[in-house]
């Protein structure tokens, strides 16, 4: 018996033994907050619903999208309001989207990208909940999170309950310049730095919490559905494309440092099968790389330098792990030589993509990153200081646990 005892032991103790470099617990499976489906039923049983879905709105175990998973379980689902690039993600980037109805289930379909971009009262007068679950990539300027401050000042105006599904963060850095005051626009609603580094549900928590719905002094009623098993700096590989021009992971990666461009006349990539992964103009300086971005539906129809040959760089095999850098801005612009005064060709645009016009004046003035970064630093630490009372998860390092508006 003791030898049967003390092999038993032995045989648990080399099956609880670590590989090299592994961690000795197993961390459990991430479940987002639409998967937690006995959660959602239970908000939502018996109240007419409205949905601000997309593409990526996947229940990623069951593969199904969360408007037919809440008809199987008989959830009365009234309506659904599409945001930018439409309720399947294939519009082109600020294209209009109308009005229509899906295919498979015959409900109304509202555009949240054309006429209004914000629901009117008519349109929620038949509900009792807007559910908001939409997959983010952690940028400022990337619109559906202004669709959500829009969605919950309609909620709060109306008395509508509003839930956020929670999903993570891809882009999960806090990091740039803090929108100022007086460039508020669709890229940039809240005063929020280019990368906010929290969920959605957290960044809604923060608009309720902040008060910065504006056109209401009262706050909507929140509810978030938190996920299990993430925390910060957990890495997260997207399912399904968030909009047709981030196509992979190394697109979504770059997007935040190259989105700078767009009020610039060097190509991103638009209306070429690799956007966000390269740049260029035609123009021999910018690099060896060619390309020549053309019409492509899917991607884009009308894309900057259409049917030109760009010459640039190729950062598609990149080893960029994200977060914020400057470098490929200032690396262009100093390529530009005497076309500097052409390179900002869209300045307004530019400075509503950097959240003041501070940015684009210390790139022609010649400052360097590091300062540039540095010119960040005392509104971005402001910025960290109201975060911290809005996480719902551990931080790095981790936080004390916050009371939230989670059920």
């Amino acid at each position: 018996m003791r030898t049967v005892v003390w092999f038993t032991f032995c045989l648990c103790g080399l099956l609880l033994m670590p590989e090299a470099g592994a961690s000795v617990l197993q961390k459990e499976p991430l479940k987002l907050g639409a998967e937690r489906m006995e959660v959602v039923t239970r908000l939502l049983k018996d109240k007419r619903v409205g949905l601000i879905v997309n593409q990526t709105s996947i229940l990623e175990k069951r593969q199904k999208h969360l408007l037919d998973a809440l008809l199987d379980e008989g959830i009365q689902v009234k309506k659904v309001f599409a945001p930018e690039h439409g309720f399947r993600g294939t519009a082109d980037a600020g294209e209009e989207i109308k009005d229509s109805r899906d295919v498979k289930t015959g409900i109304p379909i509202i555009s949240l990208y054309g006429k209004n971009k914000k629901p009117t009262t008519e349109q929620l007068a038949d509900l009792d909940v807007l559910v908001f679950d939409i997959q983010d990539v952690g940028a400022r300027f990337y619109t559906y999170i202004s669709t959500m401050h829009y969605a919950m000042e309609a909620c709060a105006e109306n008395g509508i309950e509003f839930i956020v599904l929670d999903r993570p963060n891809p882009n999960d850095f806090v990091d740039g310049p803090v929108r100022q005051t007086g460039y508020e626009s669709f890229v940039g609603l809240d005063p929020l730095p280019v990368l906010h580094g929290l969920t959605v549900g957290e960044l809604a928590w923060m608009i309720n919490g902040e008060r910065w719905l504006k056109s209401t002094p009262d706050t909507c009623k929140l509810h978030i559905v938190k996920m299990k098993n993430w925390q910060h700096g957990d890495p997260y590989w997207l399912p399904v494309k968030p909009s047709p021009n981030l196509p992979n992971d190394q697109a979504i990666r770059l997007y935040p440092s190259l989105c700078f461009f767009e009020g610039t006349n060097i190509s991103v990539g638009r209306g070429t099968y690799y956007p966000f992964q390269i740049l260029g103009a035609p123009d021999a300086q910018y690099g060896d790389f060619t390309f020549t971005p053309t019409s492509l539906p899917g991607f884009d129809t009308n894309p900057l330098h259409k049917d030109k040959l760009c010459y640039g760089v190729d950062l598609r095999e990149y080893p960029f792990e994200g977060g914020l850098s400057l470098s490929f801005l200032l690396d262009f612009y100093n390529k530009a030589g005497k076309e500097q005064a052409f390179f900002f060709s869209r300045p307004q645009w530019f400075d509503l993509l950097a959240g003041n016009k501070e940015l684009r004046f210390q790139i022609i003035r010649g400052m360097s990153e590091e300062e540039i970064r540095d010119s960040w630093q005392p509104e971005l630490n402001e910025y960290k200081k109201i975060r911290k009372k809005y996480l719902l998860y551990p931080d790095y390092p981790n936080v004390e646990k916050n009371n939230t508006p989670e059920r």
